[in-house]
């Protein structure tokens, strides 16, 4: 099929989907783990049950090192501290049906800590075992084991046993938050209040308009990092760049409400008002830059992103540049754009028989 062909195509799946979001039956890849959740045209997939799956085990090892590692416990008879993250073995994951969002996790997880005492300097080893963090136990019930190697060192062992713990506990319980807040961000499928939502979204985005143009809006001065990634697509530059200005082409593979204003100075909500932004540049079928957050960033603080389309031979390279970032949410922005937004977009396009 030619590129004449191939944009026929596509251009038919886009009049087909404009506001037709079904859901198609979860896809096992050959490793075993069910792939990411998938929105699908009417027609061109068989439509199933209304559910998404999510798999958090990869987001979860790096959420549990980020709280666990660097906890640190201290009286007057010494100090320690979780100084590695040893082994953490099992899975997580998440499903979405029928607008219910249910939970799977099961940890078995090994911590390093180290000591000193005060009074003689002397420094200790030991272990901070946690054999089952599951869904079948409360947080403050998880049972939390704490060794240490031989010799003395008995006081720390007994602040590791008990202030350790308890920080321990805590730390596994913002894990748990976590995964129910920041993992979970755009699961809930579009609903008939679909309509009424916009309104009301489109209404908060010109609220925020009138605030940021206020000279108290100044932003926020935090650590930041800038991050680089690329990835290819089967598409040509015109389909991909659909795909990030065409709302509902973002509908499709986000599987939530959203808002676009796709020109220069325009508004965007997307993942049910999680990430907001404004567009800076528009430079059709080769560029996008915009301002870009994510809600729980802190207020009015926003990142620089510039999405880069390059064609390839048949594919289309996508280049994204992001600065900004702040250092913290480094990591849960790469998985943000890797997982929600460019293997959601593979598997919406997936559904089309493009060469």
């Amino acid at each position: 099929m030619g590129e004449a062909g191939r944009a026929r195509r596509f251009t038919s799946w886009v009049s087909n989907t404009r506001g037709k979001v079904q859901r198609a039956p979860e896809r096992v890849v050959a490793c075993g783990l069910v792939a990411g959740p998938r929105s699908v045209p009417s027609g061109l997939c068989p439509s199933g049950p209304r559910r998404t799956e999510r798999d958090a085990t990869l987001w979860s090892r790096g959420k549990l090192r980020e709280l666990l590692v660097g906890i640190v416990v201290e009286n007057e008879a010494g100090r320690c501290e979780v100084s590695e993250l040893k082994q953490v073995d099992g899975e997580a994951s998440c499903s979405s049906r029928k607008g219910r969002l249910i939970f799977f996790y099961e940890w078995n997880i090994k911590l390093g800590w180290r000591g000193t005492i005060k009074e003689s300097g002397a420094k200790h080893k030991g272990l901070i075992e946690i054999p089952n963090l599951s869904e079948e136990n409360e947080v403050d019930d998880t049972e939390v084991n704490v060794s240490k190697k031989k010799g003395d060192g008995d006081v720390l062992k007994e602040l590791m046993r008990t202030a350790g713990t308890a920080r321990v506990r805590e730390a596994l319980g913002d894990y748990l938050k976590a995964l129910k807040t920041e993992f979970t961000m755009g699961m809930i499928l579009p609903t008939k209040a679909l309509a009424t939502q916009e309104v009301t979204v489109k209404r908060k985005l010109s609220e925020d308009a009138m605030q940021a143009s206020s000279p108290a809006a100044l932003g926020v001065r935090i650590p930041t990092v800038a991050l680089h990634m690329t990835e290819l697509f089967d598409a040509t530059v015109e389909q991909l760049y659909s795909i990030f200005t065409v709302k509902d082409l973002v509908q499709q593979f986000s599987k939530s409400s959203a808002v676009l204003e796709a020109e220069k100075g325009g508004k965007f909500q997307m993942f049910d008002g999680n990430i907001t932004g404004e567009y800076v540049e528009l430079l059709t079928n080769r560029k996008i830059i915009m301002k870009w957050r994510c809600r729980n960033w802190p207020e009015e603080h926003y990142a620089t992103v510039a999405l880069n389309f390059v064609p390839t031979l048949g594919q289309t390279e996508l280049q994204l540049h992001c600065k900004g970032v702040p250092v913290c949410k480094e990591e849960n922005v790469k998985i943000c754009w890797q997982k929600q937004h460019f293997e959601e977009i593979k598997g919406c396009m997936s559904c089309v028989a493009l060469p």
